[in-house]
């Protein structure tokens, strides 16, 4: 233990960067050591590991006081999360022994009741500052914890780009009214004023420090909503401990609206490294990341891990058992390939399946169209009952939903890139909702792409043809919803190129499979009917191997 202990402390030395200036606080007797996890996406056995996470905060308890919060979106991300909507996430970190937590925009993906019944089941409060019902606080702001005496305050603060990258819908009333928000306005003055208000309500209770955590991002998609945003323009935050961007950042110094240093640290993804904040006994403050290598895990850190590491174990095992359990029926075959030759066809044409995945993002999503890859759809579901097992093989990727405004021409294009081999397989076929098109063959395709194989236009005459949306033609000038998955729309997968740079108006939304199982769960009561009967789909797409005669 004491060498273990010496190594961690060590590494807080060489990590922490420069400590900010010893002020006029009150003094501690010991250090006070603020671990801090992000994003976690359910990564419970991920670098550390929750396991290890204890050990490192029991480690460090031997000679400081020590403290464990959670800057949000811990709770989705792999199955574990997906096949206990969350209580498994929360069992483990009430396992862990979390402190605080506060909220990420992943924490509503399984909806908002949902998400309000884990908070109540979880040992730790949730705090934040901004997220709001008929404009007040769900909950408290802060909290306080004392230290031989001395206050330290934690805020909450929640990116007001949460409804945009969760379900809308979430936020909502029947009446289609939003009543649930975070303080999101154009000019982020309003988010401002929210933390402001938070942290001097916690300076008036006497709180020495003021520890923002936050799950707002550094990215420059994240403004004016950013942390060093925040930091920007309010003042008395002492230190912001940030999430949302799986950013790793030991150390930052950001001025304040008064020209204060206020530090600014992140600590990634799924525990890939655990983040500190120390307050030291004269009052200076340093910040500084423990991350997974050969220096920290030590065979002597892993025994540390005791009934955590069993919790964990546990869990995995109780996740095993439940990819039995049935979610859900279908009356009918749902097929990726021709049930007459048993050969494969999602990837080259439309499929029952295909229909289903692509009616779940766009009717999920409430976009006017959406796309699936024949790629991404895996595995067939026969007739009778589906288990989760099964969605998860229809859809093991975890890639997340996602919407963007697109126009006429690049719906166009992106139809023609996934079309261009056709009848030839291509794992960018689109499966398509809300729109229909047919596939001349008998014209060549003129797709051009660069030399990594991404699309960069068409030269020729398109193979597809009569795109209909909603029943009325495609209009190549005309702007449309669009939904599917962040590795086409983001992250260009398959070589979608066209969509890059279009607006965002919902960012990773909830991950594929989930959206299939709230599809067949929710809207349609649980079974897949008759209408998905015909193996071949309904219709939306059609291939026309000869040319029309004159």
């Amino acid at each position: 233990m004491k060498k273990l202990l010496s190594l961690l402390l060590t590494l807080a030395l060489l990590l922490s960067g420069a400590a900010l200036a010893e002020t006029a606080q009150p003094a501690l007797t010991q250090d006070l050591v603020v671990l801090f996890t992000s994003d976690v996406h359910c990564g419970v056995d991920a670098g550390f590991g929750y396991a290890g996470l204890a050990a490192v905060r029991d480690a460090m308890a031997a000679d400081n006081h020590v403290l464990l919060v959670d800057n949000g979106d811990s709770i989705q991300g792999e199955p574990i999360g997906t096949m206990t909507t969350g209580e498994s996430n929360i069992q483990l970190m009430n396992a862990v022994g979390y402190d605080i937590a506060t909220i990420g925009n992943h924490e509503f993906d399984y909806g908002m009741d949902r998400f309000l019944e884990l908070t109540q089941e979880a040992s730790f409060p949730y705090v934040s500052a901004n997220f709001t019902h008929d404009g007040e606080l769900v909950f408290d702001p802060y909290v306080i914890k004392e230290f031989d005496g001395v206050k330290v305050a934690f805020v909450g603060i929640t990116t007001p780009k949460t409804i945009t990258s969760s379900t809308p819908a979430y936020f909502q009333d029947e009446e289609g009214n939003f009543v649930y928000g975070f303080m999101q306005d154009d000019s982020g003055e309003a988010l401002y004023a929210g933390v402001q208000s938070a942290v001097d309500a916690a300076r008036a209770e006497g709180a020495a420090y003021v520890v923002a955590m936050a799950h707002l991002g550094i990215e420059a998609g994240c403004a004016p909503w950013m942390s060093t945003d925040v930091i920007a323009h309010t003042t008395g935050i002492d230190a912001m401990l940030d999430g949302h961007s799986h950013s790793l950042l030991e150390q930052e110094v950001v001025q304040n609206k008064d020209g204060e240093d206020v530090l600014l640290a992140a600590c990634g993804t799924k525990l890939q490294a655990i983040g500190y904040l120390r307050i030291a006994t004269d009052g200076t403050l340093s910040t500084g990341l423990y991350q997974w290598n050969n220096d920290v895990a030590l065979p002597e850190l892993l025994g540390l891990e005791g009934e955590v590491r069993t919790a964990v174990d546990e869990a995995g095992a109780a996740l095993e058992s439940r990819l039995g359990e049935v979610v859900a029926s279908t009356a009918v075959d749902l097929v990726i390939s021709d049930p007459e030759t048993g050969v494969r066809i999602v990837r080259n044409a439309e499929t029952n399946l295909g229909d289903l995945c692509a009616d779940a993002y766009r009717i999920l999503s409430g976009a006017d169209v959406a796309f699936v890859n024949g790629g991404g759809v895996r595995d067939a579901i026969a007739a009778g009952d589906i288990t989760l097992n099964d969605i998860l093989k229809v859809h093991p990727f975890g890639n997340a939903m996602c919407v963007v405004e697109a126009t006429g021409q690049q719906i166009l294009d992106a139809l023609e890139w996934g079309a261009q081999v056709v009848p030839e397989e291509n794992g960018g076929f689109l499966q398509v909702s809300g729109l229909t098109y047919e596939i001349h063959t008998y014209i060549p395709s003129s797709c051009s792409q660069d030399e990594n194989g991404m699309f960069t236009g068409v030269s020729g005459e398109y193979r597809v043809k009569n795109v209909m949306v909603g029943g009325e033609p495609l209009d190549l000038e005309k702007t449309y919803t669009l939904a599917s998955h962040n590795y086409m729309l983001k992250n260009a997968g398959d070589g979608f190129t066209m969509f890059q740079g279009c607006a965002l108006l919902q960012d990773e939304v909830m991950l594929d499979n989930q959206v299939l199982i709230n599809y067949i769960t929710q809207t349609l009561d649980g079974v897949v009917g008759e209408a998905y009967a015909d193996p071949y789909g309904e219709g939306r797409i059609v291939a026309v191997p000869e040319a029309p005669e004159a």
